[in-house]
């Protein structure tokens, strides 16, 4: 049986691979949880007038089938959607409004951009179609030993290329118009990621999934979620910055000793088995592998620095050409790719926690805004977007990978029962991805144990399953 068993980091993807751990090897197995911030990781909270809320982004889509059962289990409830309208800014004038009638919407994309809009949702449809495939994967018992494994059985070839190029290219190929592309794709990427469209063609499909249908969030804080699974979980959380991982081996098995920092000093236990859920990036982590043979490689690509700033304050609506403050209708702006616009997205945020009172603020009253940029705002830039303001609070993160072409997918099984989550991030950014990825590593980490090597990598996967119901 697996004894002890350490997972590294207590965000989504941590707190995810812990849960799955446990409902593969049962109960018994016993599990340490290293964290050195705090659980929940990126999903992080922010106070303002004694309200929290989201300093992330924080929307899953509606297709998002662990994180819903995560909610379900842990008893938690969705959070009450409050309508709002969103636009495209150009820097100058206003690219594509939405307005309050959904159909009109739709003969609006139309009337701008003919059937280029058609053919994204088509496109979209059938990369999520294809990815869906997982979720029957998984309730099989079937997992993949690396990224790309794992992309073939979706979707062929077609996946593994899907991250290698981009977006913008894809989507010219089957008819999209370039000025769509750069009206409304660009604007849906740099909300999510921060980036242009030469980010890849996966990546760009699951955000763009995101922007068009309907999406939801935890009432109290999608890191409920987190807190939540460790708890069920039982697991064992310490507050410790791991420092590195050696191997040792006892009885021709291998046994990982994790060294970590506290406020106590240094420690280090031993594990039968280990996965590490932080970033492996020099830029991330100075983090060190011990008596490995041959050595654990470094990890090539950089991270995109981005910062969220959360404005208390009286938007600066005659920026947007809305002289009269009382007129604007827009509760969020996406900004196309223009050289001088100094921020990717802004929106008028509630708290996590709704009430069946809560109403929007008047576009005339101090609201809470949340803008995302790529560096932190001057005083200059916070006064173009707010007449006043009456507090900031600024979080700047690594989130996500730069996402530039043709680098090779980062490994899952780093050795024998040493395995990698954070990889899945260069397929795609976003909370079910982290979840689908843990899940994985879980029954990976199963079979292998159990030399169950039938339910790793099979190819023709969609037939198995079809003869196995």
């Amino acid at each position: 049986p697996l004894s002890p068993a350490a997972v590294v980091g207590a965000g989504l993807g941590g707190s995810a691979a812990a849960y799955f751990l446990q409902q593969h090897f049962g109960p018994q197995v016993q599990l340490d949880v290293y964290e050195a911030a705090g659980v929940g990781g990126r999903l992080a909270t922010v106070t303002v007038n004694k309200q929290q809320y989201e300093s992330r982004g924080g929307s899953i889509h509606a297709l998002s089938l662990h994180m819903q059962d995560f909610v379900k289990i842990l008893g938690l409830k969705h959070r009450r959607e409050v309508a709002g309208k969103s636009a495209i800014f150009s820097g100058e004038h206003f690219v594509l409004e939405e307005t309050d009638w959904y159909l009109l919407n739709l003969f609006r994309l139309w009337w701008h951009y003919g059937i280029s809009f058609l053919r994204l949702q088509m496109w979209v449809e059938e990369v999520m179609e294809k990815f869906m495939r997982i979720y029957k994967y998984q309730a099989h018992g079937y997992a993949f030993s690396s990224l790309e494994e794992l992309l073939r059985s979706l979707g062929g070839e077609a996946f593994v290329n899907m991250t290698q190029r981009s977006v913008a290219e894809s989507l010219l190929e089957v008819g999209v118009t370039q000025r769509f592309v750069d009206d409304v794709i660009a604007a849906v990427l740099r909300s999510s990621y921060g980036q242009s469209v030469l980010v890849p063609a996966f990546a760009g499909a699951m955000s763009l999934a995101g922007a068009q249908g309907s999406t939801w969030a935890v009432e109290g804080g999608n890191k409920l979620v987190c807190s939540g699974l460790l708890k069920v979980t039982k697991a064992n959380v310490i507050s410790a910055r791991v420092t590195g991982i050696s191997l040792h081996s006892s009885e021709g098995r291998a046994l990982y000793q994790v060294h970590y920092e506290s406020s106590e000093g240094q420690g280090s236990a031993f594990y039968d088995m280990v996965v590490l859920t932080t970033p492996l990036h020099p830029s991330r982590s100075n983090f060190t592998f011990e008596n490995f043979d041959p050595p654990i490689a470094d990890f090539p690509g950089a991270f995109q620095p981005s910062v969220t700033s959360v404005v208390h304050g009286y938007l600066n609506s005659s920026y947007f050409g809305f002289p009269d403050p009382k007129l604007f209708p827009f509760t969020s702006i996406l900004t196309t790719d223009t050289p001088d616009l100094f921020f990717h997205a802004m929106d008028n945020i509630c708290p996590v926690n709704i009430s069946a009172a809560f109403r929007r603020k008047q576009p005339q009253e101090a609201a809470v805004w949340r803008v995302l940029s790529q560096q932190p705002l001057d005083k200059h830039q916070l006064k173009t977007l707010f007449r006043s303001y009456y507090s900031v609070q600024v979080t700047e993160w690594q989130t996500y990978p730069r996402y530039d072409a043709a680098k090779a997918l980062p490994p899952i099984v780093l050795h024998q029962n040493l395995f990698y989550l954070s990889g899945v991030e260069w397929v795609a950014s976003s909370m079910e991805m982290t979840a689908v990825a843990a899940k994985n590593v879980a029954l990976l980490a199963y079979n292998r144990w159990h030399q169950e090597l039938e339910k790793i990598d099979q190819k023709d996967l969609m037939h198995k399953v079809k003869t196995e119901l």
